[in-house]
């Protein structure tokens, strides 16, 4: 006898409809086997459908055979999802619902050995996948149930156990899909446990945060060991405006692919920090694998991703940071397949000035040698120093900085500013594709709102001349000067907005000239 199910697979973040077909007949008495390109994982389900259908109390179809095919029988299937569709599909074979098809229904859920149902990655992904292909409804493991509501337009049942699965396809009515208010989860959701007046002192660099966060700027901190430049890497976020419901169920589906989202929780109502530790691989930084997962770039997506000891990274591991840079999106490549996740996120980088981190410090003697210096800061190649915008010192706090009153502004205040200059940029680019801040601005943009005065043409020549830049670099003062016009809520770029641009730049003359 034959009997179908649907379920879903997962493929980069994106989610693909599976049938799978369950015939239960003639043949050698035990055999169970598999087809559709299975995974290890989907393979040894074999295993755990035996042991929860007799822990439930149901019958394995002894001395017949199973066959299950998981269609399309072309694509790579992985993951332990497809345990309850299948146990479900061999329980359909003996008459269990009664000859109810289960064709409008998506189920998705790993067995454990006592007929338990474990949550599993991607329900996200496969609740909008199950919206676009018209199913009405999607049974999850009930610690997916919240992640899976946040979709509109389909009802999501919540299960426990097999025995649950199958009173639901025999009387649905008795059970109540989740309901679910998104906005109001991601209201919930939207904490912050830091705030940037914890900084103590820091007033440039604080401006400098401002700036880079009011136009979605890459930012890199130099200073001393113990200046605060994690402190403040670790407070952008706070102060980055709200996330969209579309940006957090974007982002939702990253981590939930990835099995980074907390156990019930709906939705990454916070912007992501990612701060991966230097000894990285760059297969763990922009993703990879036989299957491809999402790297560190991509679980940024929407949030930040901050390097901390920028030099220590391994040179190669650096330089893939080029493609999600300027695209925001990495693609993966294999053989037999090729993946893009997103990876729209703003870099923050912290060094030291040099090895031993005092270069430059009053209060402490550097030991190191002027070649040392070079060797050290020339990891970091041009090319990428010219993809972040602002440059900015973090000098030592000095004693009545840090033992005076807390700084009166908080994230809150910042963001308040940020927020508006971010609506002007919306305003701006509200007819332009991929645009949605002064950072994107690709060269034609560049030329049509970053005009400025003879005056400021003038400076701008003298700055580029003296300071050696590229024309990616002269192209981000531009940006960044825009982006200060805007928080001034300045209709035209005035000198005083390239003298602060330029400012950011004068790294490049002391340390890479």
């Amino acid at each position: 006898m034959l009997f179908k199910a649907l379920s879903a697979a997962v493929f980069g973040i994106d989610a693909y409809v599976v049938e799978v077909e369950v015939d239960v007949g003639s043949g050698r008495m035990g055999d169970f086997n598999v087809v559709g390109l299975p995974d290890v994982a989907v393979k040894e389900s074999r295993e755990r459908i035996k042991a929860a259908l007799k822990n439930c109390g149901f019958d394995f179809p002894n001395p017949q055979s199973v066959t299950i095919n998981l269609a399309p029988a072309d694509i790579r299937k992985e993951g332990s999802g497809f345990d309850l569709p299948m146990a479900l599909g061999i329980l359909g074979c003996q008459g269990t619902f009664f000859g109810k098809p289960l064709n409008g229904q998506l189920f998705l859920g790993e067995l454990s050995l006592d007929g338990s149902v474990r949550a599993v990655r991607g329900a996200l992904s496969a609740a909008l996948c199950a919206r676009e292909q018209g199913i009405r409804s999607v049974v999850v493991p009930e610690a997916n149930a919240q992640e899976a509501a946040v979709v509109e337009g389909i009802e999501v049942y919540a299960i426990r156990s097999l025995p649950q699965a199958v009173d639901l396809v025999n009387a649905p009515e008795s059970f109540k899909p989740v309901q679910l208010d998104a906005r109001a989860l991601l209201a919930e959701a939207a904490q912050y446990p830091l705030d940037l007046r914890d900084v103590r002192g820091q007033q440039g660099a604080k401006r400098a945060l401002e700036v880079a966060c009011a136009g979605s700027h890459n930012i890199i901190f130099l200073g001393p060991p113990g200046a605060g430049k994690t402190m403040l890497a670790k407070r952008m976020p706070t102060i980055l405006p709200p996330m969209s419901l579309e940006e957090a169920i974007e982002t939702t589906r990253i981590h939930s692919v990835a099995g980074l989202l907390e156990d019930a929780r709906g939705l990454v109502g916070t912007r992501p920090f990612r701060s991966p530790h230097h000894t990285i691989s760059d297969a763990g930084l922009i993703g990879g694998g036989a299957m491809p997962r999402p790297g560190e770039v991509s679980l940024g997506h929407n949030g930040v991703l901050f390097l901390d000891e920028l030099p220590e990274f391994q040179r190669n591991v650096l330089e893939v940071l080029r493609q999600p840079l300027e695209e925001g999106a990495v693609t993966i490549s294999r053989a037999a397949l090729s993946v893009t996740f997103p990876a729209r996120f703003m870099l923050a980088a912290a060094m030291n000035p040099c090895p031993c981190g005092f270069f430059g410090d009053p209060s402490h003697e550097c030991h190191c040698t002027p070649p040392q210096i070079q060797r050290y800061v020339s990891k970091i190649s041009g090319p990428l120093l010219d993809r972040i915008d602002i440059h900015i010192e973090v000098p030592s706090v000095k004693y009545k900085e840090l033992r005076g009153e807390a700084s009166i502004e908080d994230s809150a205040a910042v963001r308040e500013r940020v927020v508006r200059a971010r609506s002007r940029q919306l305003q701006r680019f509200a007819s332009e594709k991929r645009v949605y801040a002064n950072a994107q601005m690709p060269p034609k943009l560049i030329r049509k709102y970053c005009t400025i005065s003879a005056e400021g043409e003038k400076l701008l020549e003298t700055a580029v001349a003296r300071l050696g830049l590229s024309a990616r670099a002269h192209d981000r003062i531009l940006k960044v000067a825009r982006t200060i016009a805007d928080l001034d809520s300045a209709e035209e770029i005035a000198p005083r907005h390239l003298s602060e641009a330029i400012q950011y730049r004068t790294l490049d003359r002391t340390y890479w000239a």
